[in-house]
Parts: C-alpha cells; structure tokens; sequence
C-alpha cells in the first residue's frame, strides 16, 4: 500500500498524520515517527515506504501547531510539553495503538522522550535521532530568537525562516520542491508562526533535560541512538554521553549527516532501523 494522508479530531483539535501500511497485514507493532522543530511528518516519506516493505506499519503526524495539524490558540493548548506529551496520548489511543516502536527527532524530540519515560508501557522499542538529551543540550540561537519578544513576532511570520534553520541544521542544500511543503503552512496563515512562536517558548528544555537525565539510567526497553554527527547544534557528544547512561542501548554514527538525519540520508536511517526493530529480545 502507499503513503496516505489522513485526519482525525481528537479532543476538539485536528490531527494531520501520514500513515503507510504493508501490503500484508501482520502482528508486529506500529512504528510512531515524531518529527522536530520547524519541520513537518513530511520528512519521513523516505523512510516510511522501507518500513513497510519489511512489514511495519509507520504512522507519521504533524504536531499539534505544525505542518497541516491543528493550530489553536494558546488559550486552548499550552504549548508546553505537557500538552504536548497529553495531546500524542491522546492521538494515539484514538488511533487504537496501545504499543508502539518510536522514533524521535530533532528538538521536539525531548516531549517524544519525556512521552516514553511517562508511558514507558507503551513503547517497546525507542530509537533517537539528533535531539536533545543531556543537560547541556540546548536550543540554538537561531531556533531562540524565534521565541523573543518582538523579534520573535516578526521572524515566525517569514517563510524563509524554514529555509535558513533546516539547511543551517542538515548543512545541505533542501530542494525546491521540498521547501515549497516545508513553506506551505506559513504561507496559508499566520497561525503557523504562532503556534512556533509559542512552542519555542514554552518547550521548558532545561527542565525537559533533567526529567530525561533522571529517568533514562532506569529505562530498560532497546534504544537506538542514530546521531548524525555533522550536527551543528547537538554535538555526537551527547549522544555518546546519551547512550553511555542507558543499560540496553546501542549508538551508530551517521559520518556526513547533519542535525535532520531523515532529510539527507533516508536511506542510511532506514537500514539502521529495521534490524533494530526486526531484533528478537535476548
């Protein structure tokens, strides 16, 4: 089967998800992506299709706030993460996915660890791409200026804003035909910015940290650590020091990979992923 496009309302707000099944249905667990900051559920196509040759189904959702998801007023959602953390629960148990393999990227990609560590009956399988994990880890300045008073304002309301922070994060060159995806949502409304806006400023990273700092040194499910190391923001590092504190996990270093690994080297990441979620449990 294909890549398709779905809605669904959850607590009064709409979700925009991608979800690719394959061609024959099995038993084995649904693969959740969770996408970071500014991107979009987008940026797993490439590695979407692979899962599902192997057997897995993926289901890939725009955050509340981004991409073609709801964007409601902060009055109506907090924007922190535990909105966010609540409104992926919530997601998921409209979807019937009581278990899941998760896969987190990029810097929303703390609200999908602090998710595992408060549901850790829900995910059985856990990998990592380049976010944030340690307590020095933390939000560029290019991704803080969006979040400041007046700056922030006007900044979140350009759409090329998207343009300089993912080629700043990947180091590479994005097509024109992806940027116009990526663009597209700040371009329809201004709610887009907003919702960025208010993320950026309510993502709590520093309390984020110490939440996954504690918690991780007693996670025991299987994690992959995938750290694609020409990451200007998130140094390999981390990812080491990361991977060091957690009993049942593994790290591969991707040499020419940037900040949105799932970008330039779909290929490479879906390699990395199947064997891991194809592992039996010694």
């Amino acid at each position: 089967m294909g890549l398709e496009e779905k809605r669904v309302e959850v607590a009064g707000v709409e979700w925009y998800y991608l979800e690719q099944r394959p061609a024959k249905e099995t038993d084995k667990p649904p693969v959740v992506l969770l996408h970071g900051m500014p991107s979009l559920s987008f940026c797993w196509t490439e590695v979407m299709p692979g899962l599902a040759q192997e057997g897995f189904r993926s289901v890939a959702p725009d955050w509340i706030g981004f991409g073609l998801s709801g964007k409601p007023e902060k009055s109506k959602f907090a924007y922190t993460p535990d909105a966010f953390v609540a409104a992926l629960d919530n997601f998921l148990t409209t979807l019937d996915i009581d278990r899941c393999y998760l896969v987190v990227q990029g810097f929303l990609g703390s609200v999908g660890l602090q998710f595992a560590l408060r549901h850790p009956d829900k995910v059985l399988r856990l990998a990592v791409l380049n976010a944030p994990v340690t307590p020095d880890s933390q939000l560029p300045w290019k991704m803080q200026q969006l979040g400041l008073p007046l700056m922030g304002e006007m900044m979140t309301q350009d759409p090329l804003l998207v343009d300089r922070t993912l080629e700043a994060g990947s180091k590479y060159t994005i097509s024109d035909a992806d940027l116009d995806i990526y663009r597209r949502p700040f371009l329809k409304s201004s709610a887009a910015g907003r919702s960025l806006m208010w993320t950026i400023r309510n993502l709590k990273l520093k309390q984020a940290m110490a939440e996954i700092a504690e918690g991780f040194p007693q996670w025991d499910k299987p994690t992959l650590i995938l750290w694609g190391v020409q990451d200007p923001w998130l140094p390999l590092t981390q990812g080491e020091s990361f991977a060091g504190s957690i009993k049942n996990a593994e790290l591969v270093k991707l040499a020419e990979a940037g900040h949105y690994p799932q970008e330039h080297w779909s290929e490479e990441v879906t390699k990395a992923l199947i064997p891991f979620f194809r592992r039996m449990e010694v």
